[in-house]
């Protein structure tokens, strides 16, 4: 069976470190991006199953990134995960407007996470 595929979009490599070596101890392929703008044209090159995406990113933020996603025929059916250190009541509905399936913040529970993002999938 193919792995899925999941981009993560987040400009601190302190963060993806861990959670790519946790999914990929899970089958996962890992994708990463560091800032909006670059976040988006990987996803349409690679086409993934699942985009992990940060709010305060260079360039694009999270909210537009998303946003543009979802306007997207060939990406707007992909689940986008919004992790973010924002962690106001407003933050999360924003994102959760903007498309995101999930709204999680930082730091990610390592326990709970992977069946989160598997039900996604």
């Amino acid at each position: 069976m193919k792995s899925k595929k999941i981009l993560i979009v987040d400009d601190e490599k302190f963060f993806i470190e861990p959670v790519k070596r946790l999914l990929e101890t899970q089958g996962y392929e890992i994708f990463e991006s560091y800032d909006g703008i670059s976040g988006l044209s990987l996803a349409r090159e690679i086409l993934p199953d699942l985009i992990m995406l940060d709010l305060m990113l260079p360039g694009m933020n999270g909210y537009q990134v998303c946003r543009l996603l979802k306007f997207d025929d060939q990406l707007k059916n992909t689940p986008v995960i919004i992790v973010t250190a924002k962690d106001s009541e407003r933050d999360r509905e924003v994102g959760l407007q903007s498309g995101a399936a999930l709204y999680l913040t930082k730091p990610l529970n390592y326990k709970t996470f992977p069946s989160e993002l598997k039900a996604l999938l």
